[in-house]
This record gives structure tokens, C-alpha cells and sequence, in this order.
């Protein structure tokens, strides 16, 4: 009889515990939870009861989605019911919202998307995650009055604004992914008067995107092959721009310009990673031995899926190289020599000249990625150690397609070269896997 009393105590006692939570740890819980979890502490007390509907954070992002391609309810009546129902009944604002439609789920129609962006519409939202994988969607006309935004991000997604609309006053930070600019934004600019980071991958009609952002202090810009970047790049705060176009623009009818021009937009730029293909895009313009301008502030430089095999990308390089005077860190990743690769070319233009003229006195870390050991690539790194007194590390991480010999002989090469720097270290890794 004792032992049931005090079975029984013990439970009211954890009751108890649970309904007395003080009010400034309920919330903190259950945004912590789940939203399906948040949903079911209805079931602990009359006190927690509808407490969910007073949420700030609803996710149903991928561990919500996940738990739907567990169960293999991805039918209509599954996925889009639940999600309905919760935002239906929650009351209060919604300051944050993350939604994943997987591609495996059976759409009809976006009319359920559409109802819950209407109620965030008036909920005070400030934080919008949408990435969809299912077929492309039109953003509603009531998303762009959510005029307290400040983080955007869209996966999937058709961006046409109404006429009437101006920009999102208090948005600082917009990551678009596979996102088509509609017609109606034409040359309307759109006001952004808060944006600090903008990321751009594989979006289409980016022509139709025209921003004012004079706050904007981060741009990347990824597989948008008809972006206008000189409109992106009117704030004089950018300190980091990350521009890779993943293809040749060869035969495209895009805007042009030179690399001067460009980094004339760019006086305080501190971080600069662009690809190989946006170099040779660059070279239409010629590159000069000096720019106007140096690069000052210029710190970290990283060139991506670059060809030393292509004379254009090689003059691109050394160009910004010799007008980078306060460089601390440089990054190469090379890619794989192509049918148009001439190594003897280029290898001829880097032995010809001393074409860094400058010397990199703050270059302190090189590192050399997927290196195959051609001709242009070693004397590529023999004009850096010649040429970068207080250098540090000097890294090289070998192309998997390089067998053993080929890797022991690059390191015999690098070895034999003179060095400025009687602190460089020569750093040799395995190759990625």
C-alpha cells in the first residue's frame, strides 16, 4: 500500500514539475521541440493546452518533411493537411517560418501554399525559409507585403512582385537558389535599404533584378550567367564578393566590362573568389599590367576551377596578383586541362617576364589545390616564393588523378625552388577523395 502512495506522488509530483514551469521556459521549449511534438504538449495539462498556438517559430523544414517519406504519407491528405491545420488554429504572431516541399510529394496545386503565405502575411513576419523541390512556384502577391522581413530564402520559386511594389525596407539578408526574376520588375528598382548579404545561385532573368542596396557588405553570385553585376555592385561597403559563373559565356549576349571597371565598384574589398570562367569572361576587355587603382584592402584572393592551360585566365590572375599589395592568403583550385589547354603558351608568357613586378611582402599562406604537376603550374609556384618574402605556408594538395610517382616528383620540383621567405613551409597533402 505504501509503495502505490508513493508510486502515485511520484507522478503528481512530475506533474506538478511540468504545469508549474515558469512562463519564460514554456515558450523556449517548445520552439525547441518539433512542431508535430510542440503540438502534442496540449496533451500534459490544461495549462500547456494551445500553448503551441502561441509559437513564434513553426518548421516544417527537412526534419518535418523527413518524418512524412518515413511513413510514405505523401499524398495530398498527408503533408499539406497537417501543415493547414496548425497554421489555421495558431494564434499570435509568426516572426519565423521554415517550410521544405519535397519533390516526392503529390501536388495538385499551390492553393494550400498560397493560404499559409496569406496568414504569415499578417503575422508579423520577419523570417522566411521556403525551399521548394517540387514543381516551380509563384511567389504571392502577399509575401511582398511583409514589409518586416529581414532574412529571405527561396528555392524553387517564381519572384514577380506586383507593380506597385517598392522593396522590403528592413530585409538584410536574401539567399535565392534556382529562383526565375519575372517580367514585372523590368527596370523598376527594387529598394533594399538594409540588405547586408546577398546570394544568388543558378537563378534565371537575373537582367529583370535591379536592387538598390547601398548597405550590402557580402554578394555571391553562382551559375547566373546573364546576371548585371555592375548593379549589384553599387555599395561602397562590399568587402566580400564570391562571383563564379560554373560555364563559358562564350556566344552569350550579356553585359560587358573590364576587370578595372568592375573593381572600381569596390573600394573596400576585402575577400574576392571568382572562377576561372569569369576571368576569361574579363579578358574581352584586355588586362592591363596595373590597374588605375590598387586593390588595397584586398586580403584574401581565391580563384576557383581555374585552367593554367588558358592564357587569358593566367594574365587575369597575375593582374590582380600585381595590384593586390596588402594579399595575406590565395587560394587556386585547378581544373582539369581541357582540349583547348596550351601549357606551352602559357608557360612561355610566365617565364618571359617577372610579371608580378610587385613584391607580395604580406603573403603569408599559398595553397595550391588539385595540382597536377604541369609545367605552368610549378612555375606559377616558383614566381610566388620568389616574390613573397614573410611567407608562411606554401600548400599543395595533389589531383586524385595523379598516381604516386607523379605526386613524389611534384614535391622533388617545389623543394628545389629558391625561396624569399626563410619561414616557408612546404606543405603537401593527400589528395581529396
Amino acid at each position: 500500500m505504501d509503495n502505490h502512495h508513493r508510486r502515485r506522488r511520484s507522478v503528481t509530483d512530475d506533474d506538478d514539475m511540468i504545469t508549474n514551469l515558469p512562463e519564460d521556459l514554456i515558450n523556449p521549449i517548445l520552439e525547441r521541440l518539433p512542431v508535430k511534438d510542440a503540438v502534442r504538449t496540449s496533451l500534459l495539462s490544461k495549462r500547456w493546452r494551445y500553448r503551441w498556438t502561441i509559437m513564434r517559430t513553426l518548421d516544417f523544414h527537412f526534419g518535418f518533411s523527413g518524418q512524412f517519406l518515413n511513413i510514405g504519407a505523401y499524398q495530398h491528405n498527408g503533408f499539406t493537411r497537417v501543415i493547414s491545420q496548425i497554421m489555421i488554429h495558431h494564434q499570435g504572431p509568426i516572426s519565423t517560418f521554415l517550410l521544405h516541399i519535397p519533390k516526392e510529394i503529390v501536388l495538385y496545386s499551390f492553393q494550400e501554399v498560397d493560404l499559409w503565405m496569406l496568414i504569415l502575411s499578417r503575422n508579423n513576419l520577419r523570417v522566411l525559409l521556403f525551399r521548394n523541390s517540387n514543381r516551380i512556384y509563384q511567389i504571392p502577391s502577399s509575401v511582398f507585403s511583409c514589409l518586416e522581413l529581414r532574412v529571405l530564402g527561396l528555392r524553387g520559386c517564381i519572384f514577380n512582385p506586383p507593380l506597385e511594389f517598392k522593396g522590403f525596407p528592413t530585409l538584410q539578408d536574401i539567399n535565392l537558389q534556382k529562383v526565375i526574376f519575372g517580367g514585372n520588375l523590368g527596370g523598376t528598382v527594387i529598394n533594399l535599404p538594409q540588405l547586408k548579404n546577398l546570394s544568388l545561385h543558378t537563378c534565371l532573368n537575373l537582367n529583370n533584378f535591379n536592387i538598390m542596396a547601398v548597405k550590402l557588405q557580402h554578394l555571391l553570385v553562382f551559375g547566373c550567367p546573364d546576371a548585371m553585376l555592375l548593379r549589384l555592385l553599387h555599395s561602397k561597403h562590399l568587402s566580400a564578393v564570391h562571383i563564379c559563373l560554373g560555364k563559358s559565356m562564350q556566344g552569350l549576349q550579356v553585359e560587358r566590362y573590364s576587370l578595372a571597371r568592375m573593381l572600381r565598384k569596390l573600394p573596400k574589398l576585402v575577400t574576392f573568389n571568382i572562377d576561372g570562367y569569369f576571368l576569361k569572361f574579363l579578358a574581352a576587355q584586355k588586362f592591363p599590367s596595373l590597374l588605375p587603382h590598387a586593390i588595397i584592402h584586398l586580403q584574401l584572393l581565391k580563384f576557383q576551377s581555374f585552367s593554367f592551360g588558358d592564357l587569358d585566365q593566367v594574365q587575369g590572375a597575375l593582374c590582380i596578383l600585381r595590384n593586390s599589395p596588402n594579399l595575406k592568403g590565395l587560394g587556386v583550385t585547378h581544373m582539369q586541362k581541357g582540349p583547348d589547354a596550351d601549357l606551352e603558351l602559357t608557360s612561355n608568357y610566365i617565364e618571359s617576364l617577372d610579371h608580378l613586378v610587385q613584391t607580395l611582402f604580406m603573403l603569408k599562406t599559398v595553397e595550391m589545390t588539385s595540382v597536377e604537376g604541369s609545367r605552368p603550374e610549378l612555375l606559377f609556384v616558383k614566381l610566388l616564393l620568389d616574390h613573397s618574402p614573410h611567407l608562411e605556408n606554401m600548400i599543395i594538395r595533389p589531383s586524385a588523378t595523379v598516381d604516386a610517382e607523379k605526386r613524389l616528383n611534384i614535391a622533388k620540383d617545389v623543394m628545389l625552388f629558391p625561396r624569399a621567405s626563410s619561414k616557408a613551409k612546404m606543405v603537401y597533402l593527400d589528395p581529396e577523395p
